[in-house]
């Protein structure tokens, strides 16, 4: 009978603690390795960075600070003295359109006092409107009239003011009694040697659109009659003028 040896012994040895060994260590010198990258970065960076760079860039951000005031301040500046230069300058026009009003006005009144001038009676010489602020319905006037048939004589009278539009889709005409109020239902008084203004206020009823005034001015038969129809928008937009405000 044959002899049958008996089968190998088998050994179970656990792989399991080797494996987790294995990669604990593995672990550990990637740690290692991250731990010596982060010295040599450190080190390079204190190297090459001056040991002053968190100061200086502190003053770098603190002089931008101070440039973008001096911008805004200088900015702010240029902006007033536009604003500036802009009122002057329509302050400059206002005041060359006024005197050239003035010296047109000079000219026509020193034509009327000349030995040579063109003798008349009562004339109505201009018409100006201005809009009231507070209410679109309010205007002031200044009426010019003059004379020089008489030199040195006192024309003396009264004038009225009435009004030319629309109203419902209709054309109307608005009397001195409805414009004026409580003033006199004759009319402004004047009396004058050689020219006056007269100032008043027009109040227009509510939903009247203008746009023509006339002026009628009454002497009595010694100077006479005089009347004159005026652009509602003419008169209006005119800024020169007579500016006399005295009769004479």
């Amino acid at each position: 009978m044959a002899h049958v040896p008996p089968p190998p012994a088998l050994v179970i040895r656990p792989h399991e603690e080797r494996s987790r060994w294995r990669e604990w260590a593995t672990i550990g010198l990637f740690w290692f390795a991250s731990i010596l990258v982060a010295v040599a970065v450190t080190w390079v960076l204190r190297e090459n960075v001056p040991a002053d760079g968190t100061g200086q860039l502190k003053r770098a951000l603190d002089q931008n600070t101070a440039l973008q005031q001096r911008v805004a301040v200088l900015e702010r500046a240029q902006q007033v003295a536009s604003a500036a230069n802009a009122d002057l300058q329509r302050q400059i026009g206002e005041r060359q359109e006024e005197l050239a009003g003035l010296r047109t006005d000079l000219a026509f009144y020193s034509s009327l006092t000349r030995a040579d001038a063109k003798r008349e009676g009562l004339s109505v010489q201009a018409l100006r409107l201005t809009a009231a602020h507070d209410n679109p319905r309010l205007f002031n006037f200044a009426v010019t009239l003059t004379q020089n048939l008489k030199p040195g004589q006192v024309a003396s009278g009264q004038v009225r003011l009435s009004v030319s539009g629309m109203r419902a889709d209709k054309l109307a005409t608005v009397d001195w009694t409805d414009l004026a109020g409580n003033a006199d239902a004759k009319g402004m008084g004047f009396a004058f040697k050689y020219f006056q203004q007269i100032k008043g206020t027009l109040l227009l009823p509510e939903g009247f659109v203008p746009n023509g005034i006339r002026v009628e001015a009454d002497a009595g038969s010694e100077f006479g009659k005089s009347s004159r129809d005026f652009a509602w928008a003419e008169v209006l937009a005119t800024s020169g003028g007579t500016n006399a405000g005295e009769s004479k």
